[in-house]
Formats: structure tokens, C-alpha cells, sequence
């Protein structure tokens, strides 16, 4: 993520966020049907059966994640950038199994597991001080 976030951004400054995050999605999808014909060969109407039908926005989501970090590595630079990134998605994925959202199995909470977010936020404290 932090190459990729870098190399983005970098063709962010030449192009726009936009026609650099609609290449990035392009290349993927030429990448991801290489992989595809190379390997598993499933049909692509598979997907009509995927259930519950809301999780077939991950596109959309990764469209929206593939911004957000683009606007973040040019505004924080890319160390700083990271380690939020990492910290919200490990939070974010926490409150998940928390709730039991999406499908996931519900986890009991753990105050440990709220230490360490504390922690890595205060990581990041200082890591900005100077």
C-alpha cells in the first residue's frame, strides 16, 4: 500500500486524482483478468449468485479507498499517511467483529485489543511530535 499510495500520488501531480484513480482501477482489472484466464477460469455469472447482493460495492469501496489515500499521502506524506490508514482500518475491523457486522462472527470485546488502538495512536502522537 505504501508504494502503491507513493506511485499514485505521483501520477496524481501529472494527470488528476481522477484519471490517475481510473487507471489505477483499469490496470487492475486487465491485471485481475490475466490472473483470471491463467488460472480458475470461473464464469463471470457466478457473481449473480453472491449474496447478500451489498457486497458486491467492494469496487466502489476500493475506488473511494484508492482516493482517500492518494489525498492523504500528498497531504501527510506517506509515513504519517500509513500508519492512520493502518490504525482506522485495524479499528474499523475491530468494530466489525465487535457488532458482528457483514456477515462476520460477533467477537467478545477484549480491553487489550483497545490498549493497543491506544497505543498505536499514541504512535502516531509521537511519531508527529517533533
Amino acid at each position: 500500500m505504501s508504494v502503491q499510495g507513493v506511485f499514485n500520488t505521483g501520477v496524481t501531480k501529472e494527470t488528476g486524482i481522477w484519471v490517475c484513480n481510473c487507471f489505477v482501477q483499469f490496470t487492475a482489472l486487465i491485471t485481475g483478468l490475466v490472473m483470471w484466464y491463467f488460472t480458475d477460469r470461473q464464469s463471470f455469472m457466478s457473481l449473480s449468485k453472491v449474496t447478500p447482493k451489498y457486497v458486491l460495492v467492494g469496487g466502489i469501496i476500493g475506488t473511494a479507498i484508492t482516493y482517500t489515500v492518494i489525498k492523504s499521502m500528498d497531504a501527510l506524506g506517506p509515513a504519517r499517511a500509513v500508519m492512520i490508514i493502518v490504525i482506522s482500518q485495524v479499528t474499523v475491523a475491530y468494530l466489525i467483529e465487535l457488532m458482528g457486522l457483514f456477515g462476520v462472527d460477533k467477537v467478545e470485546f477484549q480491553f487489550r485489543k483497545l490498549i493497543g488502538v491506544a497505543l498505536a495512536i499514541g504512535g502516531i502522537i509521537l511519531f508527529k511530535s517533533e
